[in-house]
């Protein structure tokens, strides 16, 4: 059977074409690129954070998109001026669909937002806007279109990331919240030319974890080597089922 990815989903509110309903949602470029890799995408709708295990006990890998802030209080910091809206709500149920998949040795696939997410979650910080990232000398928003890539990227040529882009790589960026300290089950293994993680992995060889900075949902139409990230995702789910 083909393997099941949990896609932890986002809510729409206030969208006018459907009159002010509440949308469960997740962007299709994760859908698509799931599917790309011969699995079964399903969205998770937010919920209470003590379902976490039954929600991670249905699927064999667990991905994270982008989306809202992550909330500076999960962090000790209280939220500055330039911090975007968060989804406390959001936060929580992530947060516990992290650690749950962790607890089952589940592999994760997270992006942007997500990056950010696993971060926190296991104790590590975030910058609100890379504007308080002293050494900032990259455009992290980038004013291209999202599905071409704007900035290098140098990579740990043996990590996973390094084996599917080689050293250096062109991403795209869409973030202005980043990594300030890196949580200690993780380990860098890319990088912006001003210093930035732009990816990091598990340390642990019992748990599969990919966090990459930029979307290679939306650059999979024009970059086929952003398809190898769903792919490769995949492939760690179904070693770990087998």
């Amino acid at each position: 059977m083909k393997p099941l990815i949990g896609i932890a989903g986002n809510i729409l509110l206030n969208n006018a074409d459907l009159n002010g309903l509440p949308i469960t949602y997740t962007p299709q470029g994760f859908v698509n690129g799931i599917r790309q890799a011969d699995a079964i995408p399903v969205v998770f709708p937010i919920s209470d954070p003590a379902e976490a295990k039954d929600y991670l006990s249905k699927v064999d890998g667990l991905l994270l998109a982008g989306g809202q802030d992550v909330s500076p209080l999960l962090f000790g910091e209280e939220p500055s001026l330039k911090l975007g809206a968060t989804n406390p709500a959001r936060d929580a149920f992530e947060i516990a669909l992290v650690k749950e998949a962790i607890h089952q040795e589940k592999p994760i696939f997270a992006v942007c937002r997500g990056l950010q997410l696993v971060n926190v979650a296991y104790g590590g910080t975030l910058y609100q806007d890379v504007s308080d990232y002293p050494d900032l000398t990259v455009q992290h928003i980038q004013l291209t279109h999202f599905e071409t890539g704007a900035h290098t990227i140098t990579i740990d040529p043996e990590s996973k990331i390094g084996k599917i882009f080689g050293d250096q790589y062109v991403v795209n960026t869409y973030h202005h919240q980043a990594i300030k300290e890196l949580a200690e089950p993780f380990k860098a293994v890319a990088w912006s030319k001003d210093g930035l993680i732009e990816a990091f992995e598990a340390k642990s060889p019992n748990q599969s974890i990919v966090a990459v900075q930029w979307h290679p949902e939306l650059m999979i139409p024009y970059d086929l080597m952003m398809q190898r990230l769903f792919t490769d995702f995949v492939k760690r789910t179904i070693k770990k089922m087998n």
